[in-house]
């Protein structure tokens, strides 16, 4: 009997250089986990917790079925998002109102996964409490966390990660090559071959070496650090400098310094070796979170001693001395201070009495980001915004919570959240936003200032103009997450605000989250109702991103009263609005209902080329709510003349239900029930069950490339390949798109997932065929008969 091969899920980024060492630690570290659902590396920072944790984690991704999922907390500032962003970055879209944690314990209630929770230190209190909660419900769930201390779980393990083994002065070594038998050596030698090409560990330069690694105690942080300056110096002038900068620090003292301090010393000297300019840079630089690219450092960082048009050169000074990394691709460059380095910049900054400045600096520049993303949203430029947000989307939450903390600064906050309106739908994300406008509005006053003059007057408006509009999208967020008494009650506050304005947009939003409340709760003649007032406001007020919006909603409405010419009219005009301005988001869904109508009037062809449209525009988005709604209508479509299809199909989608906790958008689900009892009839009980199972059992990307007819069928025995291939089924998958010709970030746009997964699946690949290059690779999958139209 044959069985498929096990899907190994591995969410860990790929090694951007080589990793050196700590076998023991490994096996160690492997043992702990055999034994304990919680292990807890701990260390000085530096020390090299991260890089163990994620190779651990690779060497164990066959072990859980569920996966290996990374978890980095370094930039999160907001203890109350810690759940939120473990439900992110298990891609956990999740549209109820239950809290998070209930969530994200009944996600991973029956998982065999492996969690790894990755500086953990300024979040102690909330990491311990979500490990316990979380160990409790699933019992198939194993966690690995970093931190510089213990969460103190119940059942916790943890193991000390000791710096690299390194020589013992006092024990004779009899050659250069039973030196790079230590792990410190090797490392250094590695990472001064990256910046010295040609550099090896001679007779001649062995002393100089081993005492180098000897005084920056074996951290490999420290190391990486030291090996740079052999740009300029030779090894026995960093020697010379680092005995310099130690014996400073001891004050002549015969005890070695703590750990801590030689890393102190290490980033002193790399912040002593910087140009004033640099330094002052540097500490700029760290109030941002998540990483920035070149456009923001310019626009935050300079002035005070720092021209505009001098970041760039002080960007490039500070990455070749490896302060700053240099991540991307040749289209979209990013910086990214590693969060040791971070932290002694923010410290500097304190030091300068700047950060405050620096914070409102930082604050400005993402609220008129959030700004421009708002008004460019519809046009050409959607995607590029959606992902460049994406990107961002740390800096925002550092920004929000600036606002939020900043006495006086709400008004900006709640403007900045109500501006991502639709950055927050596209990422399926719908608690955050709401919990931010919460805490916003409930510190922002319900009037404006006393309109004791008409500059008084002015500022009372727009302050009320500034809560009614984060009212309504509060209530839009709370409506998609079917929350309609909260909902009904924001609603109602805008209604009162409403009155003192004479603001057209406000009343198209009243209206138009009215409407949708009213569709939702299946009141359809009134919905239509509602939804002609929003479009007519909206045009008013000149919108034609809610003119777009509405209409789809509005044309539903008409299809489901019957009323099919007034609905395809809706469409074709919403559709016309949308080409005309290159949009995909709003295009997709109204490609989505337009093709149901398409359908129910007899066109199931051009209904399903609709559909598979809509999932090709939502693939930019990783839309899984959007497409796993077109993946069930394409099962409506299928169920009377392909009704194995149609079963499959409704498989898929009833597993992506499950993510959502249940379908949303209930008013076009009536019918779901009578296509699949026509599916179930024409194939039969037998068969529809077992065709629905490998439905279920499709990965997010097969069900897609199933449901575009982009692959064969879901096999009922397993393929022949699968028992003799050394890859796994998503390698597989990945490696005929090498051979293709894809690259990377082609790859991870066709398979939805992120760029940085696609690229460790394609490193991984490497490994397992022993290759070198990816034209081996399409040679391979060219001999295993692997490519389009070959064997599956």
């Amino acid at each position: 009997m044959t069985t498929t091969a096990p899907i190994v899920s591995c969410h860990l980024p790929a090694e951007l250089n080589s990793f050196i060492g700590r076998r023991h630690e490994i096996a160690e570290v492997k043992r702990l986990l055999s034994d304990a659902r919680l292990v807890t590396l701990i260390g000085v920072g530096g020390v090299g917790k991260t890089r163990l944790a994620q190779r651990v984690g690779f060497d164990l991704r066959r072990s859980y079925s569920d996966g290996v999922w990374l978890v980095e907390l370094a930039a999160l500032e907001s203890p109350e998002l810690l759940v939120q962003s473990v439900m992110e970055c298990l891609e956990i879209q999740d549209r109820s109102v239950r809290p998070p944690i209930e969530v994200l314990t009944d996600h991973l209630r029956d998982k065999k996964m492996l969690l790894i929770l990755d500086n953990c230190e300024h979040l102690l209190d909330e990491c311990a409490a979500m490990a316990e909660t979380l160990m409790r419900a699933a019992p198939g769930l194993r966690i690995l966390a970093t931190s510089r201390q213990s969460l103190g779980v119940v059942g916790e393990q943890t193991m000390p990660v000791p710096p690299l083994p390194m020589p013992d002065f006092d024990v004779p070594r009899s050659s250069t090559e039973s030196l790079k038998q230590f792990d410190a050596i090797r490392l250094f030698a590695d990472r001064s071959q990256s910046v010295l090409p040609g550099f090896e560990v001679t007779d001649d330069n062995q002393d100089s070496v081993a005492r180098i690694v000897r005084r920056l105690d074996g951290i490999p942080l420290a190391i990486e650090l030291a090996a740079v300056r052999l740009r300029a110096l030779s090894v026995e002038q960093l020697l010379a400098r680092l005995d310099d900068r130690f014996r400073l620090l001891t004050m002549g003292a015969r005890t070695a310094m703590p750990r801590q301090q030689t890393l102190r010393a290490l980033i002193d000297w790399s912040y002593a070796l910087c140009t004033e300019q640099e330094r002052l840079l540097w500490a700029r630089l760290s109030v941002f979170s998540g990483g920035l690219d070149l456009e923001a450092a310019e626009h935050v960082c300079s002035g005070d001693g720092i021209e505009p048009d001098e970041i760039v050169d002080l960007v490039v000074g500070l990455v070749g001395k490896s302060v700053l990394a240099r991540e991307g691709d040749q289209t979209t460059v990013r910086y990214r201070l590693l969060e040791t380095i971070r932290q002694y910049g923010r410290d500097r900054l304190r030091e300068s009495g700047d950060e405050a400045t620096l914070r409102a600096r930082h604050r400005d520049w993402f609220q008129d980001l959030a700004g421009r993303g708002q008004r460019e949203w519809f046009g050409p430029d959607q995607v590029a915004w959606f992902r460049r947000l994406r990107a961002e989307h740390g800096n925002i939450r550092s920004a929000l919570d600036y606002c939020l903390t900043t006495p006086g600064e709400a008004e900006r906050g709640l403007a900045i959240a109500t501006a991502l309106r639709f950055y927050w739908i596209a990422t399926g994300s719908l608690r955050e936003p709401r919990d931010w406008l919460d805490r916003l509005l409930a510190t922002y006053p319900t009037t404006g200032p006393a309109a004791g003059s008409a500059a008084g007057s002015a500022a009372g408006d727009e302050a009320t103009v500034v809560r009614a509009n984060a009212l309504c999208v509060n209530a839009r967020l709370a409506v998609l997450q079917s929350d309609f008494a909260l909902a009904a009650d924001m609603l109602e506050e805008a209604r009162e605000l409403a009155k003192q304005l004479d603001s057209a947009m406000v009343l198209a939003e009243i209206a138009y989250v009215s409407g949708l409340t009213t569709l939702i709760q299946r009141d359809i003649t009134g919905a239509a109702a509602l939804l002609e007032e929003a479009v007519a406001a909206y045009r008013e007020a000149d919108a034609p991103m809610g003119v777009v919006n509405t209409l789809l909603y509005l044309g539903t409405a008409y299809s489901l009263l019957g009323r099919s010419d007034e609905a395809v009219a809706r469409f074709k005009e919403g559709l016309e609005i949308c080409e005309g301005r290159e949009d995909h988001w709003f295009r997709s869904y109204t490609l989505w209902v337009y093709g149901i109508e398409m359908w129910r009037q007899g066109d199931v062809a051009g209904a399903v080329e609709m559909e598979r449209e809509a999932i090709r525009l939502k693939r930019p988005f990783d839309d899984r709510l959007g497409t796993a709604l077109c993946i069930e209508a394409l099962a409506w479509m299928a169920a009377d003349g392909t009704p194995e299809r149609a079963a499959v199909l409704f498989g898929a989608s009833q597993e992506r239900w499950r993510a959502f906790g249940a379908p949303p958008f209930g008013f076009v689900s009536g019918h779901h029930d009578a296509s699949e009892a026509l599916a179930r009839e024409r194939l039969g009980e037998q068969e529809f069950e077992a065709a629905v199972r490998r439905g279920t059992e499709l990965t997010p990307a097969d069900a897609i490339a199933y449901a575009m007819c982009e692959s064969p069928k879901p096999a009922k025995p397993a393929a022949a390949t699968a028992q003799t291939s050394p890859l796994t089924r998503r390698e597989m998958e990945i490696a005929r798109l090498v051979a293709q010709g894809m690259t990377n970030k082609a790859i991870a746009s066709s398979l939805v997932i992120a760029q940085r997964t696609a690229e460790g699946h394609v490193e991984h690949i490497l490994t397992k065929l022993g290759f070198n290059s990816r034209s081996q690779i399409a040679a391979w999958v060219g001999e295993q008969g692997l490519l389009p139209g070959g064997a599956p």
